[in-house]
């Protein structure tokens, strides 16, 4: 009982990694309900799940409250942004859908904007990636995100394939969509670090590839 009670269990570490996926999802959540606050949420989802759930750094809120307040003007700016993009999409591919049903030959533009939207908010998890991990301005927030999603596109692909199996267990399973927010940005991680290690200056990349190790 004592061996399975031990924080440092195997089971036990997944259960406190279940947890606090859990618990930053809905702190995502509570802090997106605005909607305009969605990209200063998004990235402190971010940076809690790499700092706090893949590095064991800083307790759970503290990790998730200080990155919010440190990105909330450049990232709400820059998701402004990108929400106007999506918006656009979105209504497009509402519109093509009704014509569609109307008897209307528009399937292949309706398929063209639904991976074009994918694509969108595949490029929405770059960003707030890119606004937790670095500084920089607005333009820039928008820029080299895009410019890293572009750069490796099986990486690209493999975030991707993250966001539509989050949309698609939410559309098939509700009750998972407390765990969603947190399970993907924490999954996407992953191919993302790496893609940010591809691109950093040799002393930052020794550091960020310790920091890994460690």
């Amino acid at each position: 009982m004592r061996r399975l009670l031990d924080i440092n269990n195997p089971i036990m570490r997944f259960l406190t990694a279940a947890f606090d996926i859990l618990a930053l999802s809905v702190l995502w959540t509570a802090f997106s309900l605005p909607v305009v606050t969605m990209g200063a949420a998004s990235a402190a989802l971010y940076s809690a799940v790499y700092h706090h759930v893949r590095r064991g750094e800083d307790y759970l809120f503290h990790s998730f409250w200080t990155a919010f307040k440190e990105n909330l003007k450049r990232s709400t700016l820059a998701w402004l942004a990108a929400l106007g993009i999506l918006v656009f999409l979105g209504g497009d591919a509402l519109l093509l859908r009704s014509l569609i049903l109307r008897g209307y030959p528009f399937g292949w533009f309706y398929g063209v904007t639904l991976a074009l939207l994918v694509l969108a908010l595949t490029w929405t998890v770059y960003l707030a990636a890119y606004a937790a991990r670095f500084n920089g301005t607005v333009k820039e927030v928008l820029r080299f995100s895009f410019m890293l999603l572009r750069a490796h596109p099986v990486k690209m692909l493999c975030v991707l394939a993250l966001v539509v199996g989050g949309i698609a267990l939410a559309l098939t399973l509700p009750a998972m969509v407390a765990f969603i927010p947190g399970t993907v940005y924490w999954a996407a991680t992953f191919p993302i670090e790496w893609t940010f290690l591809k691109h950093m200056r040799p002393e930052d990349k020794a550091r960020t590839e310790k920091e890994i190790a460690e």
